[in-house]
């Protein structure tokens, strides 16, 4: 029985923000900008190399992989519709099987957004210093991956109106240069590039589970509307549109630029391309200012992830502390935005930052970047499962009878996409994630404590 009826729960209006000229709601063009902008980070200007190995038959896990985001999309979209709150996984995972399913969701969550902000600051510095070469002073680079984090967290301090702001702008400038590479490249496509559709040994579906493995990850993020529904206007009508309209824009993107490179970059010179980007737009268009433009594009991808996914670190934590699950601290709010929680997120990525350039341990870093995979995917199983149970325990009040086949399939659909996630991050990932999850659980039990002895 769920814990969590003994607890009450928040109207759909609890969430709103008081009247500040610093707050301000997301409209649906921000909304799907948060989640295009979540989705696509830093990953997609190495995404065609990665894949090339497996030959065009890694565009056949692309249309999996996507059909299986927008599964997900969906289901989020009906969720938020019941649940309109800031939070979203977390408020479905709790008010489905109570407080300690919430509270997992909730820390889960967390560690991906903190750890995977550290890695992509240090991503992020790659790139500036083709720009500005920063790599020949550890104090240089240091200071420039800590000053690309502290910026986005900044922008958030000062209000969500100055956080959807950066990430609309943040959006068009990495969605435009993005189009016209992809658009480019079709008017330069040579079918003699794309090399083979089976390029590595082994079965076929072999090659199409390899070759989703990496492309796996590059659609965390869809759940990004959900989790700042408090903040979207009308959550019930925009979150599900923004989550499925971002979710597609993003995932055409994707495949339209990996096309693109494949058809104008010769298979066998991408196989070993440590700039795929650079080298399509360089034999494009002559010259060898590719590697520039596409060191500002990766930039601005970068920094709008930055800082829609340091809006999302915050949000969880905040939802979280509003039931008694996290530290009080967390459910403070000024400007709309949490801002302990935005503080305390940017400061464990800064140190995870630091530890990483002068531990020199890098292969620690992967690893914590590895388990942020599984982490991530956590949300995802708890959320598609609190869909099925609102479904099989015949709720009518959250689910509409005529629409039980429909959600019930897209329910699995999504569940089932949710495994393939943790199937693909690995084992040491999924061993090394549970042990991140239960240090949470004393976490938990000091807060459930704390709550009882309130009660008492």
């Amino acid at each position: 029985m769920s814990t969590a009826t003994t607890t009450p729960q928040r109207g759909p209006g609890a969430d709103t923000p008081p009247a500040d000229r610093h707050a301000r709601r997301f409209g649906l063009p921000i909304a799907t900008a948060l989640v295009m902008g979540n989705i696509i980070g830093g990953g997609i200007f190495l995404l065609p190399a990665s894949v090339a190995p497996y030959g065009t038959l890694s565009l056949v896990a692309f249309g999996v992989l996507t059909v299986g985001a927008i599964a997900l999309a969906l289901v989020f979209g009906r969720l938020a519709r019941r649940h309109p709150q800031t939070g979203g996984p977390y408020v479905y995972a709790r008010e489905a099987f109570g407080d300690f399913a919430g509270f997992l969701t909730a820390w889960s969550y967390w560690i991906t957004t903190w750890v995977s902000n550290a890695a992509l600051a240090v991503a992020a510095v790659g790139y500036l210093d083709v720009l500005i070469p920063v790599h020949g002073s550890k104090a240089a680079t240091i200071a420039a991956a800590l000053l690309l984090q502290w910026l986005p967290a900044l922008a958030n301090l000062a209000g969500t109106r100055y956080v959807g702001a950066v990430q609309l702008v943040a959006t068009v400038l990495k969605f435009v240069p993005l189009l016209l590479v992809a658009v480019g490249g079709l008017f330069h496509f040579d079918s003699a590039n794309l090399g083979p559709f089976h390029a590595s040994d082994g079965s076929a579906l072999g090659a199409v589970s390899a070759s989703a493995a990496i492309l796996l990850f590059s659609y965390l993020g869809v759940e990004s509307a959900a989790v700042s529904a408090g903040e979207v206007r009308d959550p019930r009508r925009n979150v599900g549109r923004a989550t499925v309209l971002g979710t597609l824009a993003a995932a055409a993107l994707y495949l339209l630029t990996t096309l693109s490179v494949f058809g104008t970059v010769p298979h066998e010179r991408l196989v070993g391309s440590s700039a795929p980007f650079t080298d399509s737009v360089d034999l494009m268009f002559g010259g060898s200012w590719g590697g520039t433009a596409v060191a500002c594009m990766a930039l601005v991808s970068m920094t709008g992830a930055l800082n829609g996914w340091t809006l999302l670190s915050a949000q969880t934590p905040y939802a979280a502390a509003r039931d008694g699950l996290f530290p009080q601290a967390f459910a403070r709010k000024r400007r709309g935005v949490p801002t302990v929680g935005v503080v305390v997120t940017v400061v464990l990525a800064s140190l995870l930052t630091v530890y990483n350039y002068t531990a020199g341990t890098e292969g620690v870093f992967e690893t914590l970047v590895l388990v942020t995979t599984f982490t991530a995917t956590v949300p995802y199983l708890l959320s598609t499962a609190a869909q099925l149970y609102f479904l099989l325990s015949g709720q009518t009040d959250r689910v509409h009878r005529t629409r039980l086949v429909r959600d019930a399939v897209l329910a699995l659909a999504a569940f089932g996409f949710s495994l393939w996630l943790v199937a693909g991050s690995g084992y040491a990932a999924v061993y090394q994630g549970v042990l991140f999850l239960f240090a949470g659980v004393l976490v938990y039990a000091w807060m459930a404590a704390r709550r009882q002895r309130a009660a008492a």
